[in-house]
């Protein structure tokens, strides 16, 4: 895994995809930024009233003594201003307005995007580094859709008429003050050229940093147990000074060309000083034309800087689109269902028919695996650790597509079945369940929107869960904290059971059902699991052999094939892997709970311990 604090290869900005991405949220938002543009012509229009007024209060009513022209050019500057502040009020509403729009829009999209991908692209990518594409890259889009967009325009609008009325003021000082502006714009090109990777940098560092801490804040227990707190406190540390470095160097970098910026006006200022002096004492300008020409250079110099920080801006925002058109440009997994026909249920067999299955090309994990799981019965994955098991239990699943071969539910091909349609006849019990940091029903009621509370208690007492709700002051309403930490193992996995109770599934998924139950909790939820198997298809993986003797078939894989098939009984009769396995699970078991120099004889009909007894959850 790369530490955040390690430097990864930079990678440029596609902007092809990232100016795609851009005109499809403009075009869009097409009707607010015209609006927008509306007000924002009138507003720098206004602001051009204000230093022409000075011109005629300098040459007429002061030069001139004409004092009746006092009161209507007060009037004028003063309805300007009222134009002015009232359209950059409503600019500011209608664009903000708009860009948060954008963004809440964008970011909505993007997660219902990444919620589609494949499974493999969850395993291969950090959930620090998602969250960041669908939270941080996202903000961006103000400088498209809201003010970026509006001033860039602005401040072309704003230097172009200006800098029309400079040259008909003073073509000599304005041939020489944009030399000067030229090499201004020559050294920002050549600074923001340089600081654009280091901006497309800062994100992919953040979301670095974000992704590790998250792990560290979720493995909380883990980091205690093995005392890494200050090995996570390095990995944190070399993280957040790298992202410190890049910070700096944009600080570095910014500063830098607003002390440049400080030169250039003052250079300008000088420049006008000398030639607009002159000028003025030689009768080629009025004391009016003067103070006019410098509003004019202020309107011309400051748009010039303010685009130059919003192309900055808008560079980050372009990286960041770019980095979501990667995401909106991964095919999902349901990208084919428009072009499938609907399933309507899937009763029937479960048909894996000479099934290859590879993560990697030219290593099969699972090897022409044909079976058949008949309609409402049970069948059990028994192997050693890597032998394929839960790479099966992926492919009913369909998390993952077969390489070769076809899997068939109901007589069709499940490549050919929509998936929302085919999942919604799943139901999953997994080794450890997920729990989503809210209530005990609200973690039940996951599987059926909806449920009433009648619904949720029913499924709750045939899981054996009210069992310990019950004692819980908030009963059914009881928080269960992030991942269900506030419960305990085996109480997690009742309501795992219970809510896949409630989802009233016709294929069920039992992936180690009852391995954070305790001998007597899984005695508890044992019929339970009978009732929830009863007249439907499941497919159980279980490392307690004991749990599955009475499964209507046992599939035995090694190094991703079947290398032994049947009932418990049969299985042990042939006297092949499978006995191998259970005969090794009993003297483990024996070891551990069994006195030394007891009497111990395996005894199939009645579980682990011989007479003792066993548990037969399944």
């Amino acid at each position: 895994m790369t530490h955040p604090g390690a430097a990864p290869k930079k990678k440029k900005v596609n902007y092809t995809n990232a100016w795609a991405e851009a005109r499809e949220l403009m075009w869009k938002h097409r009707a607010t930024l015209s609006v927008g543009l509306g007000l924002m012509l009138i507003n720098r229009l206004a602001g051009f009233v204000l230093p022409a007024s000075s011109k005629w209060l300098i040459d007429k009513v002061v030069g001139e003594k004409r004092g009746e022209l006092l009161v209507p050019i007060a009037i004028g500057a003063g309805l300007a201003t009222l134009v002015q502040a009232a359209s950059s009020f409503g600019l500011s509403q209608v664009i903000s307005v708009a860009g948060q729009r954008a963004i809440t829009d964008l970011r909505r999209r993007v997660q219902e995007r990444v919620m589609r991908l494949p499974v493999s692209f969850f395993d291969a990518t950090q959930s620090g580094i998602l969250i960041s594409r669908v939270m941080t890259d996202a903000e961006g889009v103000r400088n498209l859709v809201g003010t970026g967009i509006i001033q860039l325009v602005g401040g072309v609008v704003t230097a172009g008429i200006a800098l029309g009325g400079l040259f008909w003021l003073n073509w000599r000082l304005t041939t020489a003050t944009l030399c000067i502006l030229s090499l201004f714009g020559g050294v920002m090109a050549y600074a923001f050229n340089k600081l654009r990777p280091i901006f497309r940098e800062r994100g992919k560092i953040s979301a670095e940093i974000s992704g590790r801490l998250g792990q560290a804040l979720g493995g909380a227990r883990v980091v205690k147990v093995y005392t890494a707190e200050k090995r996570e406190e390095i990995v944190f540390t070399r993280g957040a000074h790298r992202l410190f470095r890049n910070i700096a160097g944009t600080i570095t970098g910014t500063s830098a060309v607003t002390a440049f910026s400080t030169v250039i006006i003052g250079s300008v200022g000088v420049l006008m000083i000398t030639i607009g002096g002159r000028d003025i004492l030689a009768g080629h300008m009025t004391l009016g034309d003067f103070v006019v020409y410098v509003f004019l250079v202020g309107l011309v110099t400051f748009p010039v800087v303010q685009m130059a920080a919003i192309g900055t801006q808008m560079s980050e925002a372009l990286a960041g689109l770019d980095r979501i058109r990667e995401i909106m440009t991964t095919p999902t997994e349901d990208a084919d269902d428009a072009n499938l026909e609907p399933l309507a249920g899937a009763d029937g067999d479960i048909v894996f028919d000479h099934v290859w299955f590879e993560y990697r090309e030219g290593l099969p994990v699972l090897k022409d695996v044909t079976f058949v799981a008949k309609e409402g019965t049970t069948t059990a994955l028994v192997g050693s650790s890597g032998s394929g098991k839960s790479t099966l239990i992926s492919l009913i699943m369909a998390f993952n597509r077969a390489g070769k071969g076809r899997i068939l539910v109901a007589g069709r091909d499940l490549a050919g079945v929509r998936l929302r349609d085919y999942r919604r006849n799943l139901g999953v019990v997994l080794q450890d369940n997920f729990l989503f940091d809210g209530t005990i029903a609200d973690n039940i009621a996951f599987a059926k929107p909806g449920a009433t509370m009648e619904d949720i208690h029913a499924v709750a007492v045939v899981a054996h869960c009210d069992e310990f709700i019950d004692q819980f002051p908030d009963k059914f309403d009881t928080i269960v904290g992030e991942r269900g930490v506030k419960l305990s193992g085996g109480q997690r996995q009742r309501i795992g059971i219970a809510r896949a109770i409630l989802a009233d599934p016709k294929i069920l998924i039992l992936d180690e059902a009852t391995s954070s139950l305790d001998s007597e909790s899984e005695q508890h939820i044992r019929d339970g699991l009978r009732t929830l198997r009863r007249g439907r298809t499941t497919f159980v993986i279980a490392h307690r052999l004991s749990t599955i003797q009475s499964a209507d078939q046992i599939i035995v894989l090694e190094h991703g094939e079947i290398v032994e098939r049947g009932t418990h009984d049969e299985l042990l009769a042939n006297d092949g892997r499978y006995k191998q396995l259970y005969d090794k699970q009993y003297q483990i078991e024996r070891d551990q709970f069994i006195n030394p120099g007891e009497d111990f004889t395996p005894d199939p009909a009645k579980g682990v311990g011989g007479a003792s007894g066993g548990t037969n959850a399944l």
